[in-house]
């Protein structure tokens, strides 16, 4: 876990909003690296934990367990972003949650490739995902 809070540390560093999801990206990433079965140890427990919530009525949480800190981290680093003017102009509450989902939704999807490729591949999606959020991945 305490790992998971040096992440929240890298969306805290400085430089703008890019700066700081792609600091959180490379703490994933490096995490990976240093425990390569944790993705596949993450998609286990959210496996099991899905069943037991989804065998809870109405619980609507599965696959949410263990993932909490990462939201958070995610929610600080968007409105803080809000804040700071980093946002497009027309982001409105609506659009701030859509980004807090869309990123939650890229670092979840990633725990899973990270579950199931081989690393050089994982962290060639990584190194993608990391264009995706600079606006570098595709030319316009």
């Amino acid at each position: 876990m305490r790992r998971c809070r040096d992440c929240g540390g890298a969306a805290e560093g400085g430089g703008n909003i890019v700066d700081r999801i792609e600091a959180v990206l490379d703490e994933c990433g490096e995490l990976i690296r240093e425990y390569p079965q944790l993705a596949a140890f993450e998609f286990a427990i959210r496996a099991e934990d899905g069943i037991a919530l989804d065998a809870q009525e109405g619980s609507g949480q599965l696959g949410e367990v263990g993932f909490t800190a990462f939201r958070e981290i995610i929610r600080g680093l968007v409105e803080d972003a809000r804040r700071r003017g980093e946002l497009a102009e027309q982001a409105d509450t609506a659009d701030t949650a859509g980004a807090i989902e869309a990123i939650y939704a890229l670092i979840y999807g990633l725990t899973e490739l990270a579950a199931t490729l081989p690393l050089d591949q994982f962290h060639a999606a990584l190194s993608a995902a990391k264009g995706l959020i600079r606006g570098t991945l595709f030319r316009c």
